[in-house]
């Protein structure tokens, strides 16, 4: 009987609380996300399963405990990878790769192996588009700071404004890890509604006449070009900017594999079988990070709320400076470009396409936003190393 009675108080629905039961419900409508509204599955559903796994009572994949003691600078196990694996379970194995800022470096290899900065380096412009769509960044991050959060977790949120997941997980691992469940849950989520709340900031901030602006075909883009601008933009980041060069130096090491034209295996590698093998860890080990403890409180509510107000003014940061280079340009820029000079990409260029082919169904922007949408790449990665050189 006693072992009977043991096998019973060992189940996980003799331990599971309220806090499980709401995040495994939450975890659930994430899944149905993810599956049923095509919502980034590629990385909300691993997130959203990792999320069920680690808020199953009992199921030993992933200690918190183990984790706060790591951070805790007072305490015998800080910083100490030994102490934590001691006792850790598969997803604390994974979690190690997000602390170590492994995964999302890896990401960035593949991501920049897919992306073509071709339109950007034909229009250098956009460089301007770009990092003017990081202003929800530094602004959220003053609010932050102002509404009680430490300048640490202000940087974290802040950077939900650059659209980009890894980046947003890469610098939260680093600043405030306790906050790295809700934080990339709000970035791709956010990511995930590009659609539904860009245009209507688009078409508040833009006239008709504006959203009806033609511009000229781009011009072509040498091979030598797109060979030499990942070089250069490796060496002059990582010699102003040292902190970003692990982001920014894994996504031009992709790219220039992608257009050397030598390596298409290792280029095939990183598009294909890196970026999903390292997609299911990153997701796994980040949904783990949500548990009830951790994510349902009111301190979560401020970062969603705060984080779609940093993607909000990075839309219409780059809107916005579009409309003024039109005051000093010969040749007129729509501003509806301008918004994808966020680093969801190229989701928020077939934004700018849509919004300018209501306005005008002969009008084609798809090329000319990607050079802002591959510039917030850039941006957010430059951005996210300037709040780790100054609060890390």
């Amino acid at each position: 009987m006693d072992g009977i009675l043991a096998f019973f108080q060992s189940m996980g629905f003799m331990q599971i609380d309220v806090r499980q039961v709401v995040m495994l419900l939450l975890s659930f409508f994430l899944l149905y996300l993810a599956i049923k509204k095509q919502y980034e599955p590629l990385l909300l559903l691993p997130i959203a399963f990792g999320m069920l796994l680690t808020n199953l009572p009992g199921a030993g994949m992933f200690h918190e405990e183990l984790w706060a003691a790591f951070l805790d600078p007072t305490g015998p196990a800080y910083h100490s990878y030994g102490a934590v694996l001691k006792d850790a379970g598969l997803l604390d194995v994974m979690y190690v790769g997000v602390k170590l800022g492994l995964y999302p470096c890896l990401i960035f290899i593949g991501v920049g192996a897919m992306t073509d900065f071709g339109p950007l380096i034909a229009n250098p412009k956009s460089f301007m588009l770009g990092a003017a769509a990081q202003l929800g960044i530094f602004v959220t991050f003053l609010c932050a700071n102002a509404m009680g959060f430490t300048p640490a977790e202000a940087g974290s949120i802040g950077i939900i404004g650059g659209a980009d997941g890894p980046t947003s997980i890469f610098l939260t691992s680093k600043l405030a890890p306790w906050l790295l469940g809700p934080i990339a849950i709000a970035a791709y989520s956010y990511m995930a509604l590009v659609p539904v709340i860009q245009p209507p900031i688009m078409r508040a901030l833009t006239t008709e006449k504006e959203r009806k602006i033609k511009m000229k075909q781009l011009r072509t883009v040498s091979k030598t070009e797109k060979i030499v601008f990942p070089i250069i933009i490796t060496a002059i980041v990582a010699l102003v900017l040292p902190d970003a060069a692990p982001l920014i130096g894994c996504l031009m090491l992709g790219n220039l594999m992608k257009e050397c034209g030598v390596v298409d295996r290792l280029s095939k590698t990183a598009q294909n079988e890196l970026m999903n093998i390292v997609v299911i860890f990153l997701g796994l080990s980040v949904g783990a990070t949500a548990t009830g403890a951790t994510f349902l409180t009111w301190k979560t509510i401020k970062i969603l709320v705060m984080g779609i107000v940093a993607f909000s003014l990075g839309t219409a940061g780059g809107v916005l400076l579009a409309k003024l280079m039109n005051v000093f340009s010969k040749e007129k820029i729509n501003p509806l470009i301008g918004s994808a000079g966020v680093s969801a990409v190229p989701m928020a260029a077939r934004v700018s396409q849509m919004e300018g082919a209501k306005a005008d169904p002969s009008n084609f922007l798809l090329m000319h936003a990607m050079g802002p949408n591959v510039a917030g790449v850039i941006g957010s990665a430059v951005a996210a190393g300037i709040l780790l050189t100054l609060l890390g």
